[in-house]
C-alpha cells in the first residue's frame, strides 16, 4: 500500500510531508527546498510553471503569473489566460499536483492519498473548494483538517502530559487562533477564531505602499501602471520584511526600476525595523481580538494556558512575537518550525487514516475539530433558528422537527444560514432548496424533519423530509455559494455590537407569531360558535381582533419596546374578550 502524505496548501508557500520510521519528515522539492512557493505561471509558449520557477519569471510575465490563490478559494474569482477561464480550484490543483509529483519522486512510488490543511476559519465553501482542488490534482483527499489542529498534532506527538495550548497561526494570507486541549491520545479543539484576510501578504503590501510613496515624493515617479516594476518592488519588500526579523534595518536597492523622460529611475531606500513596525502596527493589533474571542469561547483565561505555539512564517516578525507575549503573558514555544509543523501534523493524520503503517507513538491520536460559525435555517418571522452552534465538535449529525406556517401548504423553502445573528437577513445564506409534496393539512400539523450533517472536513449536507409522506430533498453546500472572509469576521462582531437590537427583533418576531395564532384561533371559534354570542360581545371580540391585527402589521425591525408592550396588552385584551367564546 502506498504511503499517504500531508499537505499544507499555503497562501505564500506550501509544504508536503510523509511519515517515515514513526517520524514526519519534510519532502524536498526538485531544487532541494523544504517549502514551495504557491505561485503558478503560464508562459507564452504553453508551459505551466509552479513554485520557484514561476516566481523567477514573474517580473517579465506578471499578468500571467498567479500569486496567493488561496485567498480566492470558495469564490467566483476567475482569471482569463489564453482564452480560458481558470478557477481558484484549478490553480490550486496545479500547485497540489506539483507537490504530489515531488512526493512521488522522493518516495519512488505512486501517491494518491493525502490530508490537506486549511485555516480553521475557512468556511464551508472554501473547504469544499480545497477538497475539489485535491480531486482535480488526482488526490484522494482523506480529510480536510484545520491548520492549528495539525500543528498541535505535530507538537502533541512528542508530549504525554495533558495541557491547554493556544495556537497562534499567522501565515501568508490568513490568521487563526485556536485553543486546543491535548490529552492522552486526544487533541480537542475547544474554540477557534481568526481573520481570513490577514497575513504576511498584507505586511508586504505596507512596505510596497511606503516604497511607492517615497519614490513619488522624491522622484515624482508613479509606478502604479507599471506591472513589471511593481513586481520587482513586491519581491524586494518581502525580502526586506524577512531581513528585518533578524536585523534593525534593511536596504531596498532596485537599479533601473523604470524610465522617466527617457532617463533611468533607480530606487534606493533604507527601511528600519522601527519604521516597519509603525507601518504595520494596525495589522499586528488586529490579531488581538481573535485571541480574546477564542479564549472567551473556550471558557479559559490566558493564565490557564500551558503553552503558546507560533505557526506560520509571519510569526517570525519580532513585533508579532511581542504582541503574543502581551496578549498571553507567556513566552511562545520555539521548538517547532512554524513553516513545517502544519504539513508534519497532516502527515501524521494521513498515516493514521490510511492505516498503511502504524505509528509506535500515539498511533491512535484522535482529533476533535470544531465548526467556526453557527449554522441555522430561516423560520417564520425571518428568524434564524440555530441547529449547530459555533465551536461544536465535528462530525455532527443533528435533526429537528419543524412544521408549516400556513394552512394546506404543500411545499417549504429551506434557507440554510451561516453566522451568529438571530435574524436570517443578518446572516449569510449559503444554500436554498425546496421540499415539495408535503401532505396538505392545517398549519402546524405536518412534521418536517430537517437534518444537518457536518462531516469531519467541515463540509455540510442539509436534508428535509416530510415524515408523513416520506418525501425528501437535500443539498450539499457547494463552492459556488460563496461567503467572503470579511462577512465571516463581521458575523461575530456584529452579533455583539447589535445584541440588544437583535434581542428586540427576535422578541418582536416571536410575539407577532403568537399574536397571529391567537387571531387564527379566535377567527375559527367565531366561525364555528359566533352565532351563540350576543351582538355586543361579538363586536368587542371583533374590535379587539382588529386592533391586534393593526399592531402586528408593523415590520419587526421597525418595532421598539413600546410597540411590544402595546401588542402584549392587545393580546391580553383579546384573550379576555374571547374567553367566553373559547369555553363554548
Amino acid at each position: 500500500m502506498s504511503k499517504a502524505i500531508g499537505i499544507d496548501l499555503g497562501t505564500t508557500n506550501s509544504c508536503v510531508s510523509v511519515v517515515e520510521g514513526d517520524v514526519p519528515v519534510i519532502i524536498p522539492n526538485e531544487r532541494g527546498g523544504r517549502t514551495t512557493p504557491s505561485v503558478v505561471a503560464f508562459t507564452h509558449d504553453g508551459q505551466r510553471l509552479v513554485g520557484s520557477a514561476a516566481v523567477n519569471q514573474a517580473t517579465m510575465n506578471s499578468s500571467r503569473t498567479v500569486f496567493s490563490i488561496k485567498r480566492q478559494m470558495g469564490t467566483s474569482w476567475k482569471t482569463r489566460i489564453d482564452g480560458r477561464d481558470w478557477t481558484p480550484q484549478e490553480i490550486s490543483a496545479t500547485i497540489l499536483r506539483k507537490l504530489r509529483s515531488d512526493a512521488e519522486s522522493y518516495l519512488g512510488e505512486k501517491v494518491t492519498d493525502a490530508v490537506i490543511t486549511v485555516p480553521a476559519y475557512f468556511n464551508d465553501m472554501q473547504r469544499q473548494a480545497t477538497k475539489d482542488a485535491g480531486r482535480i490534482a488526482g488526490l484522494n483527499v482523506l480529510r480536510i483538517i484545520n491548520e492549528p489542529t495539525s500543528a498541535a498534532l505535530a507538537y502533541g506527538l512528542n508530549t504525554g502530559t495533558g495541557q491547554k495550548v493556544l495556537v497562534y497561526d499567522l501565515g501568508g494570507g490568513t490568521f487563526d487562533v485556536s485553543v486546543i486541549e491535548i490529552g492522552e491520545n486526544l487533541i480537542e479543539v475547544l474554540a477557534t477564531c481568526g481573520d481570513n484576510h490577514l497575513g504576511g501578504d498584507d505586511f508586504d503590501a505596507r512596505i510596497v505602499e511606503w516604497a511607492l510613496e517615497e519614490l513619488k515624493r522624491t522622484q515624482q515617479t508613479d509606478l502604479k501602471q507599471d506591472p513589471v516594476a511593481l513586481s520587482r518592488v513586491r519581491e524586494a519588500a518581502e525580502q526586506a520584511k524577512k531581513e528585518l526579523s533578524n536585523t534593525e534595518k534593511a536596504e531596498i536597492n532596485l537599479p533601473y526600476l523604470t524610465q522617466k523622460n527617457g532617463q533611468p529611475v533607480h530606487l534606493s531606500l533604507t527601511l528600519t525595523r522601527a519604521r516597519f513596525n509603525e507601518l504595520t502596527r494596525d495589522l499586528v493589533d488586529r490579531t488581538a481580538e481573535p485571541v480574546y474571542t477564542a479564549l472567551a469561547d473556550a471558557g479559559i483565561s490566558a493564565a490557564s494556558l500551558s503553552r503558546v505555539l507560533l505557526v506560520g512564517g509571519s510569526t517570525r516578525i519580532p513585533a508579532v512575537q511581542e504582541k503574543v507575549r502581551q496578549l498571553t503573558g507567556k513566552e511562545p514555544s520555539r521548538n517547532i518550525n512554524p513553516d513545517e509543523c502544519v504539513a508534519q501534523g497532516a502527515a501524521i493524520q494521513a498515516q493514521t487514516l490510511s492505516g498503511s503503517q502504524a505509528l509506535s507513538v500515539n498511533s491512535s491520536m484522535l482529533l476533535l475539530d470544531v465548526t467556526p460559525l453557527s449554522l441555522s435555517i430561516e423560520t417564520v418571522g425571518g428568524v434564524a433558528t440555530r441547529l449547530i452552534e459555533r465551536n461544536s465538535t465535528l462530525p455532527i449529525h443533528y435533526s429537528r422537527i419543524f412544521t408549516t406556517a400556513a394552512p394546506f401548504q404543500s411545499s417549504v423553502e429551506i434557507n440554510v444560514l451561516q453566522g451568529e445573528r438571530p435574524m436570517a437577513a443578518d446572516n449569510k445564506s449559503i444554500g436554498k432548496f425546496t421540499l415539495k409534496g408535503i401532505k396538505r393539512a392545517m398549519a402546524g400539523v405536518p412534521q418536517i424533519e430537517v437534518t444537518f450533517d457536518l462531516d469531519t472536513n467541515g463540509i455540510l449536507c442539509v436534508s428535509a423530509m416530510d415524515k408523513d409522506t416520506g418525501k425528501q430533498q437535500s443539498i450539499t453546500i457547494s463552492a459556488n455559494d460563496k461567503m467572503s472572509e470579511a462577512e465571516i469576521q463581521d458575523a461575530i462582531r456584529d452579533a455583539e455590537q447589535y445584541a440588544a437590537q437583535d434581542a428586540l427583533r427576535r422578541e418582536a418576531s416571536g410575539i407577532g407569531y403568537d399574536a397571529q395564532h391567537l387571531i387564527q384561533d379566535v377567527e375559527k371559534a367565531l366561525s364555528e360558535k359566533g352565532k351563540q354570542l350576543d351582538r355586543e360581545e361579538k363586536k368587542r371580540i371583533t374590535e379587539a381582533e382588529r386592533e391586534l391585527t393593526r399592531l402586528i402589521s408593523k415590520k419587526p425591525e421597525k418595532m421598539d419596546a413600546s410597540d411590544l408592550s402595546q401588542i402584549r396588552a392587545a393580546m391580553e385584551h383579546l384573550r379576555t374578550c374571547s374567553a367566553h367564546l373559547m369555553q363554548l
